[in-house]
C-alpha cells in the first residue's frame, strides 16, 4: 500500500503541478519548504549536517534556502515535461564561451563526460543539452518502488535522453556508456554519492568521503573530455559553469582514477562553496 501511494504521489505530482499557474505553484513548493524547515526532520537535519562541514557556522538561514532550492527543483521537475523546446534553451545559462568548448567537443566526436553534484536543476541541464541537438545519456538508480523507477526513467527519456539502469541491465554501465561516448554522444553523470560502496575515497570539505570511480574510467578509458559541472539557480534560469578535468596520463590506472576522482571533488567543492543552498545533498555523505 505503501509503494502505491508513493506512486501515486509523484503521478498527481507531474500532472497536477504543471496544470497550475506557476506564481501559485511556486508559493505551494516554498511554504513545503517552509514548513519542512520548522518540522526539522531527519533530511532537514542531514542536510544542516552537511552544510556545516562545508562551512562551520554557517548561518540557519542557508539551510531554509537549501530547503528552497530543492523545492524549486522538484518544481521545475515536475514542470519541466510540458515545456517547449525554446523554453529549455531559454531556461538556462553558460557562457559563450563555456558553450563553444561543448560545441567544439561534439564536432570533434569524441564524446563529453559532464560530471556533477547534486546541485541546481540537473534535468534542467540535460533538457538544455538535449535542446542544442545533441545526444545525451545518463544511469539512473533503481529506486523503489520499481513504478517510480519506471516513472523517472519515463520522465527522462520524454526530455530527450538515453537512460541506463545503475544496476539490472543488459550490460554493465560503463561498456554502454563507453560505446555512446565513442558515438560522440554527451554522458552526463551525478557523481558526488556513491552508491556502490565501492567507490573512490577522497578529501572533500576536510573529511573522507567517497565518490562514484565512472567519470574518471570513462574519461581515461575513451579519451572523451571530462567536465566537473556546476550549476546554480538564479532568479529565472538554471546557471552553469564548467570546469575542465584533465586525467594523469602516467601511472597504474587504478592510480589515474583515484587522482581524477580527487580532481573532481575539488572542483565540486569549488562551486558548492560558492553557492552551498543550492546542493541538495539530504544524505549522509562524509565516512
Amino acid at each position: 500500500m505503501k509503494d502505491r501511494l508513493t506512486e501515486l504521489g509523484f503521478v498527481a505530482g507531474w500532472r497536477l503541478v504543471r496544470m497550475m499557474p506557476l506564481p501559485a505553484a511556486r508559493a505551494l513548493f516554498t511554504a513545503a519548504a517552509d514548513r519542512a524547515y520548522r518540522k526539522n526532520g531527519p533530511g532537514t537535519q542531514r542536510l544542516r549536517r552537511n552544510l556545516q562541514q562545508v562551512e562551520p557556522g554557517i548561518s540557519d538561514t542557508v539551510v531554509r534556502d537549501g530547503l528552497r532550492s530543492y523545492a524549486r527543483y522538484w518544481l521545475e521537475a515536475f514542470r519541466l515535461p510540458s515545456q517547449t523546446r525554446q523554453q529549455f534553451l531559454d531556461g538556462f545559462g553558460i557562457s559563450a564561451e563555456q558553450y563553444d568548448w561543448l560545441r567544439k567537443d561534439v564536432a570533434d566526436g569524441k564524446g563529453v563526460v559532464l560530471a556533477l553534484p547534486h546541485v541546481g536543476n540537473w534535468d534542467a541541464a540535460a533538457a538544455w543539452v538535449v535542446s542544442n541537438g545533441w545526444s545525451m545519456v545518463t544511469v539512473a538508480e533503481r529506486l523503489k518502488p520499481e513504478a517510480v523507477y519506471r516513472q523517472f526513467v519515463a520522465y527522462r527519456e520524454k526530455l530527450g535522453m538515453e537512460v541506463i539502469p545503475l544496476t539490472g541491465g543488459e550490460r554493465p554501465p560503463l561498456d554502454a556508456l563507453a560505446d555512446r561516448l565513442g558515438q560522440g554522444w554527451l554522458a552526463c553523470l551525478l557523481g558526488d554519492r556513491d552508491l556502490s560502496r565501492s567507490g573512490v575515497e577522497v578529501s572533500f570539505f576536510g573529511g573522507r568521503t567517497r565518490m562514484p570511480a565512472g567519470p574518471a574510467i570513462l574519461a581515461i578509458r575513451t579519451g572523451a573530455p571530462l567536465y566537473a559541472v556546476d550549476l546554480s539557480f538564479t532568479p529565472t534560469q538554471t546557471y552553469a559553469v564548467l570546469r575542465r578535468i584533465v586525467p594523469p596520463t602516467d601511472g597504474p590506472l587504478d592510480a589515474r582514477v583515484k587522482a581524477t576522482t580527487q580532481m573532481l571533488a575539488d572542483a565540486y567543492a569549488e562551486g558548492i562553496a560558492d553557492h552551498p543552498q543550492d546542493w541538495h545533498m539530504l544524505q549522509k555523505l562524509w565516512l
